[in-house]
Formats: C-alpha cells, sequence, structure tokens
C-alpha cells in the first residue's frame, strides 16, 4: 500500500532483533511518560488552495511591518521585483550540480558572471564562486592565512570589527589550533601602534580589520597593508558589499584577502540570514582559497563554454588534505547578487550608496539638534552611526516600537542607526519627531 516506505515489516523484525527490542516503541524507552505527547496532532483535514492561502494570509497579518533603522551587518536595501522572477528561470533554478559541465551551463555561467563582477568590486584578482555568508568568509579568510603562514598560527583581529564575526572566527581559531588576539581600539578606530606592536612579537600569519568597521566609521588603513606585508602578515578586510561602490576598495588598501557578506546586493533581510559570503584575493593566493573557481573556454566546436576551474571540496580529496570542509555554497544567492549588479550597474550601485550616506547623516544631524543624543565617536562615517542617549533607552527604543520603526541596534556603548536609499525622507522625520519627545 505504501510504495515509498523504505522498509518492510521483515526490516523492521531483523533491526529490532540486532538491538535487542520487541517493538519500535521501545525505542523510546528512555523518554520519561510525563513528558510523552499522547494527544492527537491538530492537523486540519484538506483544504481547498484559496482556504490555504486565506490562512496565511491571517497568519501573516499577524506580523508588524516596520520601518527599519537598524543594520550592525544586515541592511534594509531596495531588492527590484524582476530578480525573483529572473531566478525562477529553469536553466537557474533547476540546473544540475557544476560538476557536470555539459548539463550545467546556466549555472556556470552566472557563476563565472558572479567572479567577474565581485572582482572588480573589490579590486581584486580572484573571486571564488561565493560561500555560506559573510562571518564563515571572513574565518575561512583567517585559516587561509595560517595555511599560507606555514609555521604561524596567530591572527590579529581589529576590535572595531562585528561582534558576531568575531564569534565565528574565535569558534573556528578554537578548533583549529588558531592564536586569535584583538587589535585595540582608539577613538573606534583601529590603533596602528597596538598592531606594530603586536606584529613586532612576530608569529602573525594574518591581520583582520573591517571597513565601514563596527560602529560604521569609515577608517582610514593607509600602511597597514605594507606593515603587514613588512612582517609576512597577510592583510584581510571585511567590507559591506554595497558600500565598495564608492569607498577605496581592498585591493586600492593593498589587502591580500578580501572578504564579507553579499546580503547589502539587494538582498532581502530574511530573518537574519544566512545569505551569501564572498571571498576575493590577490592571484597567488589562489591555491590557498576554499570553494571553487568557474573558468572559460572554448570546447571542440569553439564554442564558449564554463567549467569549473579549481576545486577545493573534500569530496575530491582526502578529508584532512582539503584547503575546506565549509562545503556549503550559497549558489542560488550568488545569481540573486548577479543579477542585481547587472540591472544596477555602476552608476545605480552609487546612487544607492549616495542616497544611504545622506540619510545616515540627515538623521544624523537632526539627533544632534535635538540635544539629547551626541556621538560616541567624532569620526567619518558612511550610512551607519554610534550615538548615545542621555534619556531612558530601553524607554525611548519602545517608543519607536510603537510607532512601527525599529530604532537601530542596541549595543553596550550606545545606539547603533543605519540609513539605506529605501528610507524617505518623511520616515526619518518621523523618527526624528518620537526621539525628541
Amino acid at each position: 500500500m505504501f510504495k515509498y516506505f523504505p522498509h518492510t515489516e521483515e526490516d523492521l523484525r531483523e533491526m529490532l532483533d540486532k538491538v535487542g527490542l520487541k517493538s519500535l516503541e521501545g525505542l523510546y524507552d528512555q523518554i520519561p511518560e510525563d513528558i510523552r505527547f499522547k494527544g492527537d496532532y491538530e492537523i486540519p483535514l484538506g483544504a481547498s488552495e484559496i482556504e490555504v492561502r486565506q490562512l496565511f494570509e491571517r497568519l501573516g497579518s499577524q506580523n508588524q511591518q516596520m520601518t527599519c533603522f537598524a543594520g550592525y551587518g544586515v541592511y534594509d536595501h531596495y531588492t527590484p521585483s524582476v530578480i525573483p522572477n529572473l531566478l525562477s528561470r529553469s536553466e537557474f533554478l533547476t540546473s544540475y550540480t557544476p560538476y557536470q559541465a555539459e548539463i550545467s551551463q546556466g549555472t556556470l555561467h552566472y557563476i563565472f558572471e558572479y567572479q567577474s563582477m565581485m572582482a572588480e568590486l573589490t579590486g581584486m584578482d580572484i573571486s571564488n564562486a561565493s560561500m555560506y555568508d559573510g562571518t564563515t568568509a571572513t574565518a575561512e579568510a583567517m585559516l587561509m592565512a595560517v595555511a599560507a603562514g606555514k609555521k604561524q598560527n596567530k591572527v590579529l583581529v581589529s576590535e572595531t570589527v562585528n561582534s558576531n564575526t568575531r564569534k565565528v572566527l574565535d569558534t573556528y581559531a578554537l578548533h583549529h589550533g588558531v592564536e586569535l588576539e584583538t587589535i585595540a581600539g582608539k577613538d573606534g578606530v583601529t590603533d596602528i601602534d597596538d598592531l606594530k606592536a603586536r606584529l613586532a612579537d612576530g608569529g602573525v600569519a594574518g591581520v583582520i580589520v573591517q571597513q565601514p568597521n563596527a560602529y560604521g566609521i569609515i577608517e582610514d588603513y593607509t600602511g597597514f597593508a605594507d606593515v603587514c606585508h613588512e612582517n609576512k602578515a597577510l592583510f584581510i578586510m571585511n567590507s559591506v558589499a554595497a558600500d565598495l561602490a564608492v569607498l577605496k576598495t581592498p585591493g586600492e588598501w593593498g589587502a591580500d584577502i578580501a572578504v564579507g557578506d553579499g546580503q547589502s546586493l539587494g538582498i532581502p533581510m530574511q530573518y537574519g540570514g544566512p545569505y551569501v559570503g564572498y571571498m576575493c584575493c590577490t592571484e597567488k593566493l589562489i591555491r590557498k582559497m576554499p570553494g571553487r573557481i568557474v573558468g572559460m573556454t572554448n570546447d571542440n566546436r569553439n564554442q564558449r563554454v564554463f567549467v569549473l576551474t579549481l576545486q577545493a571540496r573534500e569530496q575530491h580529496i582526502r578529508r584532512q588534505k582539503a584547503t575546506s570542509n565549509i562545503c556549503s555554497n550559497q549558489s542560488l544567492m550568488a545569481l540573486w547578487v548577479t543579477v542585481y549588479l547587472s540591472l544596477m550597474g555602476k552608476q545605480g550601485l552609487k546612487e544607492a550608496a549616495q542616497l544611504s550616506y545622506a540619510g545616515a547623516h540627515y538623521l544624523c544631524d537632526g539627533l544632534m539638534k535635538t540635544g539629547k543624543f551626541h556621538l560616541v565617536y567624532d569620526k567619518p562615517f558612511f550610512n551607519e552611526f554610534l550615538v548615545k542617549y542621555d534619556g531612558d533607552t530601553d524607554a525611548l527604543y519602545q517608543r519607536f516600537i510603537e510607532a512601527g520603526i525599529l530604532g537601530g541596534v542596541k549595543l553596550d556603548t550606545g545606539i547603533l542607526f543605519a540609513v539605506t536609499e529605501k528610507r524617505t525622507k518623511e520616515e526619518i522625520d518621523n523618527l526624528l519627531t518620537i526621539a525628541a519627545l
């Protein structure tokens, strides 16, 4: 009757005999009776399509749609409506694994375009075919540095790196024998003198910084790459991808590895991710890079085709010899980023970034005029800034919530506000009105 059940009665009997049990219920003997569910499941009877739609509309209406002024690594950027439609095309959505190039040209093609765009956006030589998210991409860059440094297993991380990224770095370091040290912050930015002192101690494989940093500040990394390279350490820069449309690129700063999250390139916030991690590097590090790289060539009919050029995945070599065991790749999200970048173009990316910058500075100026806020760090910032509120922060935050506003991210040092191109002057003025109460 149930042809899709994998086990026959004989199969079940044989397995139970093997473990010394008389029935399947015996598998749960260790679970106390008083916590076992004995009622009927509240599974509704079959429903029509319209009834199912109405059910989910009722459930969805319980969500509170809020105007988002929060960031700290995840930003409310606009998603052009054409993207989901293009993603649903069969050559992309149902295309087979790129290991068989002859039947996966759609996937290989867009990955190649993704790599080309990300390499240009970051100013680096090479991009891989995307990674799980920005935090794990940063952790993989840490491991790349240690692998390239051979006997050096110390990595320095700026105090101004996002705390969520730092937690993932700590986890990776713990299980890979990497020694992590923190570079002190000074007035909200990385202290280059502390960096020099730590590099002088020796044994450093890599240095990780962030641009803009966790407080939204645009840091000046002049001389950082030089001092790293003088001490045979790799310079790793984590950046918000969209901001690189107008900021100096990691390549221009002299970075060896550029990493971060591509969420800012039109991917909806979707409950905090994961999204798509990008990783780019100099050509000399290509053999240390995790993941895979798609290349373009010509077939025996002289037609343009796409193939996997380099792979460092564990299914091809012994696990302990693999460059990385991350395995997961947000390839569909890489397609999302590729379509977004294609639609926006260089000018569109710049305009979105400029609108975000202008909106953030307008909001900051307005908060300062209330007399109730002051900047924690008086430094250049992009679309995000940290302020201290003179009143009851929790009460203020609650007023924002009641007005349908997600009013920044509460940190130990203050409130971090973020503005994107989606925020209108009216929305900002509304927040300012509530903040002045």
